[in-house]
Formats: C-alpha cells, sequence, structure tokens
C-alpha cells in the first residue's frame, strides 16, 4: 500500500465515519443510522419474525456457479474459486464458528473474500480480527481479499499476517502448468470510492484473462471497459430482508436490480454478486438464505 493510499483511506474513515446521508455512490446508508436498527428488531419482534429470520441467518447454503470464459487457458479449465462475502464476523459470536463448519470440507483451488468483515462501520477491528483468525485456520491456501464500505484499513496487516493476501487496486498473476491468469483487487468502490481500476490492471497483458474482485457491483461498466472478464463482488445481501419470492425490499447499491444477486452479464463481462454469508443491521434473514460460493470456471462459450 502507497503512503498516499493510507492517508487517503484513514482520512476519509476519519472524516467520514457514521454519516447517514451523503457520500459514496448511495446518498443515504441504513448501516450506519444506528437508531433505526432497534426499531426495525422491534417490527420484526412484534411480527413474530425476529426467531425465524435470526435462525436463517445462521442456515448458509453452498452455491455452485459455472462461468464460461474465452481465452480461458486449458490449465485453468475447472479451476473451483470460492467466494466468501458480507462476513459482518462480530455481529453474533458464533457467526465465525457456523461460517467455519461450513467451509472446511469444501473443494477449491483458492478462496477469494469480497469485503465487510466488520458489522459496524466504525469503531475497534479486535472482534473482527478475532473472527477473521477462527475462520481463516478452517480455509486452504491461497487467499485473497479485498475491503469493503464497513472495513478499516487497519485491518490490513493482521489480515496479510493470517495469511490472506489484500488486494489494494493491484493485481497479482496465477500460475498453473505454466499458463497464467490474472486476479485483480481494489479498494472499496461504494462509500470510500478509494478504488482505482487503471491502477490495479496497469500490469495485466491485454491478452490474458483476469479476474476483478470488488466490494460492491455498482462499477460493473468501468469492469467492463476495463476488460475484465470475470467480477466477483457482494455488498447487497440480495436484500438480506426480502419479500416472498425473494424479491428485495432495498439492495442499498446505485445499480439495476439485475447486478444485484447472481449471475449477471454486461457486454463482455460476466458477474457475480453474492449474497453474503452473514447479516448487517440485524441478524437476520427472510427469503434470502446466506450463501459462500463456489465458482467453476470452464474455457470457451455457454452451452445454448
Amino acid at each position: 500500500m502507497s503512503a498516499a493510499h493510507l492517508r487517503l483511506r484513514l482520512g476519509i474513515e476519519q472524516d467520514r465515519e457514521r454519516r447517514v446521508f451523503g457520500q459514496g455512490r448511495n446518498f443515504f446508508h441504513i448501516e450506519n443510522w444506528y437508531s433505526v436498527h432497534g426499531l426495525i428488531r422491534g417490527l420484526l419482534r412484534a411480527s413474530l419474525l425476529y426467531e425465524r429470520g435470526r435462525r436463517n441467518a445462521l442456515n448458509i447454503r453452498v452455491r455452485e456457479h459455472t462461468v464460461h470464459l474465452q481465452g480461458l487457458p486449458e490449465a485453468f479449465d475447472g479451476l473451483r474459486v470460492l467466494q466468501l462475502s458480507d462476513l459482518h464476523l462480530d455481529m453474533t459470536p458464533d457467526f465465525p464458528n457456523v461460517l467455519g463448519r461450513v467451509v472446511r470440507d469444501l473443494d477449491y483451488d483458492l478462496c477469494v473474500m469480497t469485503g465487510d468483515y466488520r458489522g459496524k462501520t466504525f469503531g475497534p477491528i479486535e472482534e473482527t480480527l478475532d473472527g477473521l483468525e477462527r475462520l481463516r485456520t478452517q480455509l486452504r491456501e491461497p487467499v485473497y481479499a479485498v475491503l469493503g464500505n464497513h472495513d478499516s484499513v487497519r485491518l490490513v496487516p493482521d489480515m496479510e499476517d493470517l495469511g490472506i493476501r489484500v488486494l489494494l487496486n493491484e493485481s497479482i498473476s496465477i500460475e498453473r502448468a505454466g499458463a497464467r491468469i490474472y486476479l485483480a483487487g481494489i479498494d472499496d468502490p461504494h462509500y470510500f470510492r478509494a478504488d482505482n481500476l487503471e491502477k490495479a490492471s496497469t500490469d495485466i497483458p491485454e491478452d490474458q484473462v483476469s479476474v476483478l474482485l470488488a466490494h460492491s457491483p455498482e462499477i460493473y461498466r468501468n469492469a467492463a471497459h476495463a476488460g475484465f472478464d470475470l467480477m466477483l463482488c457482494g455488498h447487497t445481501h440480495g436484500g438480506q430482508i426480502c419479500l416472498p419470492g425473494g424479491v428485495a425490499v432495498m439492495c442499498n447499491a446505485d445499480a439495476p436490480r439485475r447486478y444485484c444477486a447472481g449471475p449477471w452479464r454486461y457486454h463482455d463481462l460476466r458477474g457475480y454478486t453474492s449474497v453474503g454469508a452473514g447479516s448487517s443491521v440485524v441478524h437476520v434473514r427472510l427469503n434470502c438464505p446466506p450463501e459462500v460460493t463456489v465458482h467453476i470456471l470452464r474455457r470457451g462459450l455457454e452451452a445454448a
């Protein structure tokens, strides 16, 4: 991390903590309006949905998603990428252990984490780091990550000490049998707006397959025009509290709803927005089960 980026990120954190209106790509940030969190809990209790929602929040599903990429080297055909997103590890004490039991026996080649490890958007990071440490013991190497709108840049040194490689507007190459693809990651594009796609893609050759990790789907247009082949993101929670049929009441992202949950495509860019494994604001899920996702990369065009 450059000294300039560190100053930028820390400065924004200090200036913008707890701001409900303004800043970022959304005008309204419900996660920062702490007085309304109790109101939401009260309404859920009154409707007798609160306890069911809490049980749902711990019932994490494993999804598989196959994505076809033109130009994918043969050596990477079948590569399995585990995506974890929006963990909010300090929302409830037993959640890191529950998540660890879900992921410990999964079959994957590498793990990526697309932001929001902390429950609140400000304050101490020790509980979050404790949760990350417990989860990390259940994950195989390598593990890559980006930061979300709940995350302080102060997390980065300890995450890397745990063996989690944090990508802040940069890329790395992944090699297999003499072939390579590129994995890039950007800082939070939603609230901090500290993302820099140009810098992240500087070292990626134009003819190589590249995967972008971003916390939020809101930069899908820029990612497509920058030439990325696949974008993995989260942030929206798929709505978290949804109407029957999975219709989100609110997605909290400045993007069309078709980009706010599951697989999508924009021009030549394939994308996937995870609904997340954790919960924000209140630790409940209704009509929107939490998930971890195993992406399976395949060569060529998708079958008709």
